[in-house]
C-alpha cells in the first residue's frame, strides 16, 4: 500500500525549515509522504538531508502582477494533479490563495490552510496594503475554508478577527500555538556576566520593531543605564521594508547596538543574553524567537499585540508595551536591566509556560490530529 502524500507549499524554504520542518518530519514517521513545494535556496540541502522531498517553484513573494500569479496558479494546479495527494498543507496568505485555487482545480480531497499571522495586508496603514486588503479579503472567503479545509490559527486574536470578518466556515477553525520549540536545545542556563545585555532576534525589516529597540537602546543611554543591545538576524530583500545594511552598520557606529547578523547559534547566542526583546508592530502569527527566548528561560519585552500576547503573559512571564512606542519599550527593559530577581522570576514563569503549551511533542501532535480527522473524513 502507498503512503499517503502531504505536500507543504510555502513561499520559501527557509521559513519551512525554521518553523514547519519538525511536523513534516513527525508525519513522515508518521507513515506520510511528505513534499515541499517551495522557492528553493540555501536551505533546501538541510531539508532533503532531513528525508524531506523538495520541488522548486518560481514563488515571488513581492509579485502583485495578477496574470503572473494566474499563470503560476494553473501550473501549480497541474504539479497538484501530477503528485495527486491526499492533503495540502498551505502556509501564510500568499500560498494559501494560489495554493487553494490550484487545490480546487487539481481535486485535491483535504486541505489545511495556516495564515501565520494576518501580516502586511491586514497589518499595515501603506496605501498598497490597503488596495490590496479588499482582493486579498475576496479570495480568502473563496480559498481559506471550503469544505474538505481546516484553518490552523497560532493565535485566537487573528481567528475572531476571520470569524468575525465571516472567512472561517463553522467548525473549520483550529487553534494550534505557534511553530513548536525543542525544548532541549533551548533550556535555561545561569545568567551570564554583566552589564546586561538585551537581544532582538529577528529579520531586520521595519515590522520587527528594530528601529523602536535601537531607539529604545538611545532613551537607555542617555538615562546612563549600562546595558549592551544586540541584534540578530538579516535584512529581508524580498520585503520592502528591510532595514538596510547601511542603517544597522551606523547604528553600530553609533555604540548604539552590535549587529551580528544572521546566525545559526541561536540557543546560544540567548543563553549570552539576560532579557529577550520581541517589539513588532505588525499581526504575528507567533514569533518563534520569542518562544524560543522563554524556553531558554528569558524574559521577555514584546508588543501587545496578535501574537506577542500569546507568548507573554503580562506580568508574568514577561511585559508588554504598546507598538510603536520606544518610550514604553524602554522603559519595561530599564525595570528589568534594573532588577535581576524579576528576571529570574520572569524568565523561569516563561520556561514553564512553553513546557506546557509551545513544545515540539504538543504542536506535532496536535497538527497530526489534525491530519488524520481530515483525511478520514476525506
Amino acid at each position: 500500500m502507498n503512503p499517503k502524500t502531504l505536500i507543504f507549499l510555502l513561499t520559501e524554504d527557509w521559513f519551512f525549515a525554521s518553523h514547519f520542518l519538525t511536523r513534516a518530519l513527525a508525519a513522515k514517521a508518521a507513515g506520510w509522504r511528505v513534499i515541499l513545494v517551495a522557492y528553493s535556496g540555501a536551505a533546501t540541502p538541510t531539508i532533503r538531508e532531513a528525508g524531506i522531498e523538495v520541488i522548486p517553484v518560481a514563488f515571488i513573494r513581492r509579485r502583485t502582477n495578477p496574470f503572473a500569479e494566474l499563470l503560476f496558479t494553473l501550473q501549480l494546479a497541474k504539479l497538484y494533479r501530477r503528485l495527486r495527494p491526499d492533503m495540502v498543507h498551505h502556509i501564510a496568505l500568499k500560498p494559501i490563495l494560489v495554493g487553494g485555487i490550484a487545490a480546487r482545480l487539481a481535486g485535491v480531497p483535504a486541505i489545511v490552510n495556516a495564515p501565520t499571522g494576518l501580516g502586511f495586508v491586514f497589518s499595515s496603514e501603506k496605501l498598497l496594503a490597503k488596495l490590496l486588503k479588499p482582493l486579498v479579503s475576496l479570495l480568502l472567503r473563496v480559498t481559506l475554508s471550503p469544505k474538505n479545509a481546516r484553518v490552523i490559527f497560532e493565535n485566537p486574536d487573528d481567528q475572531a478577527e476571520l470569524e468575525r470578518l465571516g472567512m472561517i466556515r463553522p467548525g473549520a477553525a483550529v487553534l494550534i500555538r505557534g511553530a513548536g520549540v525543542d525544548i532541549k536545545t533551548f533550556h535555561p542556563a545561569p545568567e551570564p556576566p554583566l552589564p546586561v545585555r538585551v537581544i532582538l532576534i529577528a529579520r531586520m525589516i521595519r515590522e520587527k520593531g528594530v528601529a523602536d529597540f535601537v531607539e529604545a537602546a538611545r532613551v537607555l543611554r542617555d538615562q546612563r543605564i549600562a546595558a549592551e543591545f544586540v541584534l540578530v538576524g538579516a535584512p529581508d530583500p524580498g520585503n520592502p521594508n528591510t532595514v538596510s545594511e547601511a542603517e544597522l552598520r551606523a547604528w553600530e557606529a553609533a555604540g548604539l547596538v552590535t549587529w551580528l547578523g544572521p546566525r545559526k547559534d541561536i540557543a546560544q547566542r540567548l543563553r549570552g543574553a539576560h532579557i529577550a526583546c520581541q517589539p513588532s508592530s505588525y499581526r504575528e502569527g507567533l514569533p518563534k524567537s520569542a518562544l524560543e527566548a522563554m524556553a531558554s528561560g528569558k524574559p521577555l519585552v514584546a508588543t501587545d499585540i496578535p501574537g506577542c500576547r500569546e507568548a507573554v503573559v503580562d506580568g508574568e512571564t514577561g511585559i508588554l508595551v504598546p507598538p510603536r512606542n520606544p518610550a514604553a519599550l524602554a522603559a519595561a527593559l530599564r525595570r528589568l536591566i534594573e532588577d535581576p530577581a524579576l528576571r529570574a522570576r520572569m524568565g523561569a514563569a516563561g520556561r514553564l509556560r512553553v513546557e506546557q503549551y509551545f513544545a515540539d511533542a504538543i504542536i506535532c501532535r496536535q497538527t497530526l490530529l489534525v491530519y488524520d480527522a481530515l483525511v478520514a473524513g476525506a
